[in-house]
């Protein structure tokens, strides 16, 4: 036993073999938050196949009408109502051009001598119902692409203010925020219809005047819930301007909210699109959207049930899929869903 008048040696001070840290070192790699999520959406099968078939559909909506040789406005009246025929398949007795007439089964395209496949069918004008409806899920893809759009540059930016500011400010921008929101988006349709005639243009309006309303509420309760965390008071100590903080620290920590809203977003503009071409005041002919080529399909849909179901089938696929995206999405950026 060494006593305190010993002298004290450099012994005393080796350092310990490195063996003896081996429970301090990392034995997981760190992630950074993006590639995190990343990891986390990867195990959402459903999400990864929906988003799959998303990408499918956006790629014909750009290549599909190429792929058939018929122009998607070119009229026949010589062709009008044919029934699907896709070459190959017909060879299984399914989607061969076959239809029910006086409750008979008959061949129309050999009736009628006609050598072309329309792998979707014709419309009443004998338009090619298969680059119609890509023409018309492009469309819809550029209303839901507006709505995205809309909400990342007004409503973000909107709830950020509104939120960071607070005081005053904040009242004054929420009171605004309240009288847009009590104008319903039908009504502001109806009241473009009395400037500017039916189509995109008064619809991407409507939606730029109330579409981003949900976003900025959305963003201004995260940023009053994160403005007064410690990371945003050290910056501010240290001289941070609020440029700085807003985009440098508040947005970083808001993209997952706003990814998620966003994806959400893009689901209800496209049946606001459809609804509007439904009941006649979205785009008008010749022009093709999925909602507008349902509301013709729906006038003969005990007769001729594909010119309904084949667009209703794409555009319930764009919901669906952009629905379960966001589901994962949600899950992945929510630090309460880590497995």
């Amino acid at each position: 036993m060494k006593h305190s008048n010993d002298p004290i040696s450099k012994d005393m001070f080796e350092i310990e073999p490195a063996t003896t840290l081996d429970n301090e070192i990392i034995a997981k790699p760190q992630l950074s938050f993006a590639k995190d999520a990343w990891l986390r959406v990867r195990k959402n099968k459903a999400a990864i196949v929906s988003a799959v078939l998303l990408l499918l559909v956006i790629i014909m909506a750009f290549v599909g009408p190429s792929l058939s040789h018929f122009d998607p406005y070119q009229q026949d009246v010589t062709k009008t109502n044919l029934p699907p025929r896709i070459p190959g398949i017909e060879k299984l007795g399914i989607l061969d051009g076959s239809q029910k007439i006086g409750g008979v089964e008959q061949n129309v395209y050999e009736q009628n001598n006609i050598k072309e496949y329309y792998w979707f069918g014709t419309d009443s004008l004998g338009r090619d119902l298969f680059s119609r409806v890509w023409v018309g899920t492009r469309v819809s893809l550029y209303i839901a692409l507006l709505a995205a759009v809309i909400d990342m540059l007004i409503g973000v930016m909107y709830g950020l203010v509104s939120g960071f500011r607070g005081g005053k400010v904040d009242n004054v921008m929420q009171r605004v925020l309240e009288v847009i929101s009590g104008i319903p988006n039908l009504i502001v349709v109806i009241l473009m219809l009395l400037i500017l005639k039916p189509g995109i243009i008064s619809i991407t309006i409507a939606m730029v005047i109330t579409g981003w309303v949900g976003m900025a509420r959305v963003v201004r309760g995260q940023v009053l819930k994160l403005k007064n965390q410690e990371y945003i008071l050290a910056s501010r100590t240290l001289g941070a301007k609020n440029n700085r903080l807003l985009f440098r620290h508040l947005l970083p920590n808001l993209s997952g909210v706003i990814i998620i809203n966003t994806m959400f977003t893009i689901p209800s503009a496209i049946f606001f699109e459809a609804f509007l071409s439904f009941i006649g005041i979205g785009l008008q002919a010749p022009q093709a959207s999925l909602g507008t080529l349902i509301e013709d399909g729906y006038k003969t849909f005990q007769f001729l049930p594909h010119l309904m179901i084949i667009p209703s089938i794409v555009i319930c696929i764009i919901l669906i899929t952009t629905n379960l995206i966001g589901d994962g999405l949600r899950d992945a950026f929510d630090p309460k869903m880590r497995d």
